[in-house]
């Protein structure tokens, strides 16, 4: 949609702007997602953590000409070339303009809240929908107070059907979201559990969702689910109510019986006296209750019944991860398959290109798309000009529709008519130092595609969710002070999760530092385009010369290292080069004593090749109440050396003690700086609950290899350890002590999970595979297995081996193929 500035300016009640001729069609908050300067508005947000103002002159510098501020820049009041939109709020300016674009349309509009499911039945709604209507619809998962205006936007004159989701994590946020949306229809998946930090209670929670629809016609909601019904029948008066029920035979959509198979679903309904049913290619009690959720809603629709039996068993499963995996021939690939169209292809490029690095030029292969609301000269037009924008070097495109457009994509673009075409003509050799982004529609395939290129093939997989590395990350973050800097643990690989994808997910998060083990770690992740500082804890290396050149801040423990970093720096001809001074607090491992600190002084002093960046220590008992006399005498001790230290030097020496369960227990001794590590990666520190709020970040999954059924007195494994006691079915799955799983949760001592249950071992744990007793279980070869993550959570394990969380995850194998993935 297009809009004049002035247009925007009387909008925000403003008065007329100097340059009222520009036109606006692309709203951006973020500054790194810049793609078509000459028509962009930024609104430079601020919050507890950022402050949009700082990008203003570097946008500029990129050919922004149109901000939406709180205050201009001294440096930029002088610019006549430039609109600033000065208001007192830009968040609610941004809202404010979305609530005008909304109310310029009179198309129907869907609003679906919930806690689980929201997405799903967007998309799923989009695909039964789309050819009746042309429907804008949320990206991805748009569905915040700065998610929602920038799906409104979407809309445009061609619009016949909006579809939006709306999320909120606390009371007050979901007011401001109705009045944008402002939904005719409105659907409520469920009330769970997730964000439950920011309600008093789930009813609560409920009472704030069911807001979005005060000006709907109609609700559409599971009647069986008590406090839904219950909330519903309360607070939205005279809407008219559509509850669908398994339970009540007199519900507006009656649904008398559900088989599952292996093959799917078949759900029997009745509605308007009619019966009917529908088939899913779904089994999970998730998808069964969002596929209901979408029969209502073309009911509603008054679409026939055969047309909503062919369509329904057409869905096919929303994939709304942006998967990372190592590639081959130092290539890395990112696999979306989330949906095909013009709409969701801007932010995986965007992905794309905030982990790209000189090292590796960006590929993107891509198959035929939806059109939605434009013709296919538009769309791939579009797609071709944002390639070129956005530096993609290759453009691999797969289908008969995109091969018509080959012209428009550049010399080095190739083109073919099937994933199978594809696949017959290239192998992974014409691929190398490549960045590749694979998306497709999910009846082209491209699994396959991912199969070839991908580096390792082992059906068992560790999962790094880096949207829980963010909400971990932001959790700490926003327990300290603006002004204290985060520095983040990444060594041992990122306790087992790989160190780069997370650090370059940290980077763009605003962490003051890294902190790795050893150099190689810190080396690694500079040659990976890491430019953040990075902290080495054990610097003792043989080439000094490295540690320079990758600009690595070594941590200082002893004389011996510091005469010798200060001998080798003189070397190198560095000057005032940054190095972390450690004090031994009452850990008692490695570290400076206070009777060190006037000779550390002196040593410092007396040249200037180094100089301290920063002072710290470690606590030996923070996540011990009992001991809290011993930690703050820990506190006592270091302030003391922090003085003495600090009182030798003009510049001022940054201070941090505090690791992960000291942010929590001790905030005031934050300092300059903490520590964050284990609660990082989910791992809770305390069991008093105050940690709950934490999301795992690691979860290792393999798949059923085989299942075999054998009698009473059979034994299984080595030493015929495991002996049944009934008859029974075993499990294969293609993981074992080689891949990291301890011998001694063999037998019995550990479970997995699969389909719902949980399943324990038998036998012994061999090399390569282990043996899970099934009998219980409905489950075929294939079938995912967990081994840790959501539902066996790994300080379970730790408990049964009578260790700790960290070595469980340092514990799994680099063989073990490692996906990082965002919603």
């Amino acid at each position: 949609m297009k809009y004049q500035i002035s247009q925007i300016a009387e909008i925000l009640q403003l008065p007329r702007v100097a340059n009222e001729a520009m036109v606006i069609d692309t709203l951006l908050t973020d500054s790194r997602s810049l793609t078509y300067p000459e028509t962009t508005l930024f609104f430079a947000m601020r919050s507890r953590r950022n402050d949009g103002h700082r990008y203003l002159q570097s946008l500029y510098d990129r050919g922004v000409r149109n901000f939406v501020v709180e205050y201009i820049p001294q440096s930029m009041q002088s610019l006549t070339d430039v609109n600033f939109l000065t208001v007192s709020n830009v968040t609610a300016a941004l809202q404010s303009i979305a609530s005008f674009h909304r109310n310029s349309f009179a198309i129907p509009v869907v609003g679906i809240t919930g806690s689980r499911g929201k997405t799903t039945v967007k998309e799923w709604l989009y695909n039964l929908l789309q050819e009746d209507y042309n429907i804008v619809r949320s990206p991805r998962s748009y569905n915040s107070q700065i998610g929602v205006p920038m799906s409104i936007w979407e809309m445009t004159g061609e619009s016949q059907l909006a579809i939006f989701e709306a999320g909120v994590s606390q009371n007050g946020e979901m007011k401001s979201l109705q009045k944008m949306i402002r939904p005719n229809v409105g659907i409520i998946t469920n009330v769970g559990d997730e964000h439950n930090e920011g309600f008093e209670s789930l009813r609560h929670k409920c009472e704030e969702k069911v807001q979005l629809f005060d000006s709907c016609d109609c609700i559409i909601y599971n009647g069986d689910d008590e406090l839904i019904a219950d909330v519903v029948a309360q607070k939205c008066g005279n809407v008219d109510k559509f509850a669908w029920s398994r339970n009540n035979r007199e519900a507006r959509l009656y649904v008398p019986s559900v088989e599952t198979s292996l093959g799917g679903s078949a759900i029997t309904y009745v509605y308007g006296g009619e019966q009917g049913e529908v088939k899913i290619p779904f089994t999970s009690q998730y998808d069964i209750e969002n596929a209901v959720h979408c029969l209502a809603m073309m009911l509603y629709l008054q679409l026939k019944p055969d047309v909503i039996a062919e369509r329904m068993a057409r869905l096919v499963q929303v994939g709304t991860r942006l998967n990372v995996i190592e590639g081959v021939n130092n290539c890395s690939l990112i696999y979306d398959n989330y949906t095909a169209d013009l709409h969701s292809l801007l932010p995986a490029i965007e992905f794309m290109e905030r982990r790209a690095t000189s090292a590796q030029s960006l590929t993107v292969i891509l198959s035929d798309v939806y059109h939605e609301a434009m013709t296919p000269d538009e769309v791939y037009g579009t797609m071709a000009q944002l390639m070129a924008r956005k530096n993609v070097h290759r453009v691999i495109g797969i289908g008969e529709e995109i091969a018509r457009y080959s012209t428009l994509f550049g010399n080095s673009a190739s083109f073919y008519c099937s994933t199978n075409e594809f696949l017959s003509a290239m192998s992974p050799n014409d691929f190398e130092s490549e960045l590749i982004l694979v998306k497709g529609a999910s009846h082209f395939g491209f699994g396959r595609i991912v199969d070839v290129l991908e580096a390792r093939q082992h059906e068992t997989v560790l999962e790094v969710n880096l949207d829980a590395v963010v909400h971990n990350y932001n959790i700490y973050r926003s327990l300290v002070k603006p002004e204290t800097g985060v520095v983040c643990m990444v060594k041992a690989s990122g306790y087992g999760a790989g160190s780069y994808e997370l650090a370059k997910t940290l980077q763009s998060q605003g962490a003051a530092y890294l902190a790795v083990a050893a150099y190689d770690e810190g080396v690694d992740l500079r040659k990976a385009g890491i430019t953040m500082p990075i902290m080495v804890l054990n610097p003792r290396v043989v080439n000094y010369r490295m540690l320079f050149d990758y600009n690595l801040e070594p941590e200082i423990y002893s004389f011996d290292i510091l005469r010798e970093i200060i001998n080798e720096a003189q070397r190198y001809g560095t000057h005032n080069y940054p190095v972390h001074i450690k004090l031994d607090t009452g850990m008692h491992r490695l570290g400076f004593l206070e009777q060190d600190i006037p000779q550390i002084v002196e040593l410092l002093r007396n040249q200037d090749a180094i100089a301290p960046r920063s002072v710290f220590s470690h606590l030996a008992a923070a996540d011990c109440p009992d001991m809290d006399d011993y930690t703050r005498q820990q506190f006592d001790y270091f302030d003391r050396c922090c003085e003495q230290l600090q009182q030798g030097f003009d510049h001022h020496i940054l201070r941090h003690v505090l690791n992960s369960t000291g942010i929590t227990r001790f905030p005031e001794h934050q300092c300059d700086m903490v520590r964050l590590g284990i609660c990082l990666y989910g791992i809770p520190t305390m069991t008093d609950g105050s940690q709950s709020n934490l999301r795992p970040v690691s979860s290792l999954h393999s798949v059923i290899l085989s299942i075999k059924e054998w009698p009473e007195g059979t034994t299984v494994g080595y030493s015929r350890r495991g002996m049944l006691h009934r008859d029974s079915r075993i499990a294969t799955i293609p993981i074992g002590y080689a891949d990291g799983i301890d011998r001694h949760l063999g037998n019995g001592n550990a479970c997995v999970f699969i389909n719902g249950h949980r399943c324990p071992t038998i036998g012994n744990i061999c090399m390569d595979v282990c043996m899970i007793d099934v009998t219980d279980v409905a489950c075929q070869p294939g079938d995912q297995v967990e081994i840790f993550g959501d539902n066996i959570p790994v300080v379970e394990l730790a408990e049964k081996l009578d260790t700790i969380p960290y070595e469980i995850l340092t514990s799994i194998s680099s063989r073990v193929k490692r996906v990082y993935y965002r919603e």
